[in-house]
């Protein structure tokens, strides 16, 4: 009789639960202001809504087209246009999938083969290394290191990015504005990491979920508008972020038609099709006028700079992001060396939830996240203003040193 077989496969036998689930279900239980899981606790525009429901009405209820429905597909096209002046065929260059994290492990299945190198900037989103492993990738990283002297902003060390590019270099990975950290790469970075994939045959993931969520100074640059970039860049975003609808999981990749079709060729074996009257209504949310965008991106400065005067009068140090809406903050003046311990001794003795951003790192560079914390603040005011009071109340431990 041959050995008996662990139920779970290799592949997925390391991955245990996200760090979102465990501090979603800690916040749940001690009734902790939830500033944990980037999800916002209000809805997006009524009339988005109505457009979902009328679609409901109107029958459009079976599959919908595998690549995207043709009024959404062409939405994402003119959307593309109106913001960054980028040409894109709808009918050969866009795949809808359910998400933007679909489209990331799309994309990463249908271009990476086992033993092929991909660039991921720690730290990441989860979902960025667990796919590249699933498709027998490996994983090089490159540290993003937080604002200091004679650097104002999270950055990288361009040496150590170059050193990261080799001959089996695939993917790089780039997620800007960043989650996260907040930061959005500049033109100069990008034309930086253009180059060095441009001089080792590589391609670019470019994750943008929060390319409307960016504040002045900053500005968002679209990694294939750039000279070289439109024939090696994967272009994802999604509903989610800029509509205040993540539970919909309405996202999209955007490229030219031979890299479209390798996420194309996954995406019909992963879930075929997305939620048909829920594209509809994305449709029309992409063609909401100017304003909206503007408006959604002076919304999140407002309640960034609520949190970050928050976090810093509590004594936790941080700085405001450049975009998302997420803040990283040092939680070294409390006397915590290790993040998950100050992130669960905030959740049940102070009641705000926070997630500890060492889980975004690899194993060799995951002390550089174990001195912060990650908040989101795409919430209510209320809820901000009943994190304020609760952050109030954090102490440093004894014998704490800043």
């Amino acid at each position: 009789m041959s050995p008996a077989r662990p139920p779970v496969a290799r592949r997925v036998a390391a991955f245990g639960t996200t760090v979102f689930s465990e501090f979603s279900a800690l916040a749940l239980k001690h009734q902790a202001v939830n500033l944990g899981q980037g999800f916002p606790d209000f809805d997006g525009p009524d009339a988005i809504k109505d457009a979902a429901v009328q679609a409901i009405r109107d029958g459009v209820n079976q599959y919908a087209v595998a690549m995207g429905a043709p009024a959404l597909r062409k939405s994402i096209a003119d959307h593309a246009e109106r913001f960054y002046g980028q040409q894109v065929d709808p009918d050969t260059m866009v795949t809808v999938t359910s998400g933007a994290t679909e489209a990331i492990f799309d994309a990463i299945l249908g271009t990476v083969d086992p033993g092929d190198e991909v660039v991921l900037f720690e730290p990441f989103y989860d979902s960025y290394a667990a796919s590249v492993e699933m498709a027998g990738g490996v994983p090089r990283f490159v540290r993003l290191r937080p604002p200091g002297p004679g650097q104002g902003t999270w950055w990288f060390d361009r040496a150590e990015l170059e050193a990261a590019f080799s001959d089996r270099t695939r993917l790089v990975l780039v997620n800007t504005p960043h989650n996260p950290t907040g930061k959005v790469y500049t033109r100069e970075e990008l034309e930086l990491i253009g180059e060095l994939c441009k001089r080792h045959g590589a391609l670019v993931l470019s994750d943008e979920v929060y390319e409307h969520i960016v504040y002045a100074p900053a500005k968002h640059v679209r990694t294939a508008t750039l000279p070289g970039m439109a024939e090696r860049t994967i272009t994802i975003s999604s509903s989610g972020k800029t509509f205040s609808f993540t539970g919909w999981k309405i996202g999209w990749a955007i490229a030219q038609p031979a890299l479209r079709q390798a996420v194309q060729s996954t995406h019909q074996f992963v879930t075929f099709a997305t939620a048909a009257p829920l594209q509809a209504a994305v449709a029309a949310a992409l063609r909401l006028p100017d304003p909206y965008f503007a408006d959604l991106a002076s919304m999140y400065r407002a309640k960034r700079d609520r949190l970050v005067q928050a976090l810093n009068a509590s004594g936790l140090r941080a700085s405001p992001p450049e975009g998302s809406y997420f803040a990283m903050a040092d939680i070294r003046p409390f006397g915590f060396q290790d993040d998950f311990e100050f992130c669960r001794h905030l959740t049940r003795e102070v009641g705000v939830a926070a997630i500890p951003p060492s889980a975004f790192y690899g194993e060799e560079h995951r002390a550089d996240g174990r001195a912060m914390a990650r908040f989101a603040f795409c919430k209510t005011d209320a809820v901000l203003a009943a994190a304020e009071q609760r952050l109030a109340k954090l102490r440093p431990r004894a014998g704490a040193t800043s």
